[in-house]
């Protein structure tokens, strides 16, 4: 019984340690994967800012979180802290910043249905695929250069394209010619990529079998 106590009470520490080390000594609370906590922070400051039509201030919200997506990368490299676990955690804020951005599209119409249903069939597409490889015990897709670019832009022109609801005619039209010239980007390489990541899973679970 008390063996048994043991066992339980030791697990909890066993998840600690699983989460926060990487190996012997291996450490994952580095910078990037702070960074990345921290841009994870915003999702809900943003979708706050967009519940009181504080436009401009849910944009630089997201202006903040695509540089810290940029840099927790380049960190991440430069200091030689890639982990497993900022290999699954900066993709999943990602997702979660693109999910939030899409509410918000919804909600004020900012945006066609249409580019809206491609990116969310895009998503629940591969996120089923991804499921089929994690059973076939496959890692999960690496991360592009191209692919962080379809999100740097979605990231930007989506709350652009929101700032056309501005009360200033001529920044509005700003707004809204900035913000499909990241758009037309941002979908077309969101697409892209998205196909490029559905043929490298296949790939990898053909040769599996």
């Amino acid at each position: 019984m008390w063996s048994q106590v043991q066992i339980l009470s030791s697990r909890p520490r066993e998840l600690i340690d699983e989460l926060l080390f990487e190996g012997k000594g291996q450490n994952k609370v580095t910078i990037p994967n702070f960074l990345t906590f921290l841009r994870a922070l915003g999702i809900p400051v943003f979708l706050l800012l967009i519940s009181r039509e504080e436009y401009s201030w849910a944009v630089l919200t997201l202006i903040v979180a695509g540089a810290t997506d940029y840099f927790d990368g380049k960190l991440a490299r430069a200091l030689n802290q890639e982990s497993r676990l900022g290999e699954l955690l900066d993709p999943a804020v990602d997702r979660l910043y693109i999910a939030s951005v899409l509410i918000a599209m919804f909600i004020t119409g900012a945006v066609p249905v249409w580019a809206l249903i491609s990116i969310v069939v895009r998503d629940v597409g591969l996120g089923i695929l991804l499921f089929f490889m994690k059973r076939a015990k496959l890692p999960p897709f690496k991360v592009t250069y191209l692919g962080k670019a379809a999100t740097f832009n979605l990231l930007y022109a989506l709350p652009m394209l929101m700032l056309t609801f501005s009360a200033n005619d001529e920044f509005a039209t700003l707004a809204f010619i900035f913000g499909w010239a990241f758009a037309g980007w941002g979908i077309g390489l969101y697409l892209w990529t998205g196909v490029q990541y559905a043929r490298t899973g296949f790939a990898a679970l053909s040769s599996k079998r």
